[in-house]
């Protein structure tokens, strides 16, 4: 382990955390960022207009802790954006609320980038399950040509564990960033609000030419589905941002080529899942936000110094397998009832 202490050119890390109504995590996860064996230069909270007095606990509790104060709920990629902007740290490191960092999170995060090229724009830690230390909760995450967003690693034995190795795109729950990747890629993408806004950011830098490792060594904990958020809200915008997200990357041969299994895509996730109602909201919103995604399409294509055959394998073939006839039953059940 290298001992920083002894580093004249000590890399400077911020800490930026997004929340909302967060207040029964706040005290485990910042007594954990506070308590680094590499401590963050800064540590910033955003809050999305919570209710739960959450940033009068962090200033009481913390005041180490910087607290920027949004008017209105903008999401978690409109939040990290609004952190990342004020800070001017070599690295940015993104953490849930819902997590509690082990004590060496960042310092083994610093090593791994002080050993990597400088195209790998994101490192990601092992996050396992608070609720069960034994297992995985995400090893970094993966993306099918179906649309399908899986945590690499879910479940599976702490035992397991990849070795530093190379991920399709980082978790932005626990995940170090270079803050010039993070400039190169103009941020995250506000119009997803919420979920797979990490994927999308993985996959642009991943046009310009960038990878992202994960480091085991790091470990976070993380409460699998510790957000608030309602169920048929939560469809809505996968169901949005999925479809953003392969506009908005996908080099046209690869839409075409692969348009089969993104349209096999789109109806196994309504019977799968249910709620029309949600899955057509999602698709209501995917086309109010459709100028914005060509918009940006146009720069992502205009820029991208990857050949779109290097897509091909990078995201996953793995076919959803449920019945049809089974999901067309019970989509029929929800209709009618």
């Amino acid at each position: 382990m290298t001992d920083f202490s002894k580093v004249k050119s000590r890399p400077k890390v911020a800490v930026v955390i997004p929340n909302w109504n967060g207040m029964r995590w706040l005290s485990d996860c910042l007594s954990a960022v506070t308590g680094q064996s590499y401590p963050p230069e800064e540590i910033i909270l955003v809050d999305n207009a919570s209710t739960d007095h959450s940033t009068a606990f962090v200033r009481e509790t913390f005041p180490q802790v910087s607290i920027i104060e949004l008017d209105k709920n903008i999401g978690f990629a409109g939040a990290v954006n609004a952190g990342i902007a004020k800070v001017e740290s070599e690295f940015v490191a993104l953490l849930n609320t819902d997590t509690i960092a082990d004590r060496d999170w960042i310092r083994y995060l610093v090593e791994a980038f002080q050993n990597a090229p400088e195209t790998v724009g994101a490192i990601t830690p092992l996050m396992v399950s608070m609720q069960d230390q034994d297992r995985i909760d995400n090893a970094g995450d993966s993306f099918s040509w179906y649309g399908e967003a899986t945590k690499i690693g879910h479940g599976a034995s702490r035992a397991e564990a990849p070795l530093r190795s190379e991920v399709l795109s980082p978790s932005a729950g626990a995940t170090m960033y270079r803050s010039s990747f993070l400039r190169d890629c103009s941020g995250f993408d506000d119009q997803f609000f919420a979920y797979l806004e990490d994927v999308d950011l993985g996959l642009r830098g991943r046009m310009l030419g960038y990878q992202y490792w994960i480091e085991p060594k790091s470990v976070v904990l993380h409460y699998s589905h510790g957000s608030q958020i309602d169920y048929e809200y939560y469809i809505r915008l996968v169901t949005q941002n999925r479809l953003l997200l392969f506009v908005k990357n996908i080099p046209l041969s690869r839409l075409v080529k692969f348009s089969p299994k993104i349209v096999y895509g789109q109806i196994y996730y309504l019977l799968a899942f249910g709620h029309l109602r949600a899955f057509l909201a999602g698709y209501w919103g995917f086309i109010r936000r459709l100028p914005h995604a060509l918009k940006h399409r146009r720069k992502i294509q205009r820029h991208r110094r990857v050949h779109p055959s290097e897509l091909d394998q990078l995201l996953s073939h793995d076919k959803p397998e449920w019945g049809i006839r089974h999901h067309l039953t019970k989509l029929i059940r929800r209709i009618v009832n």
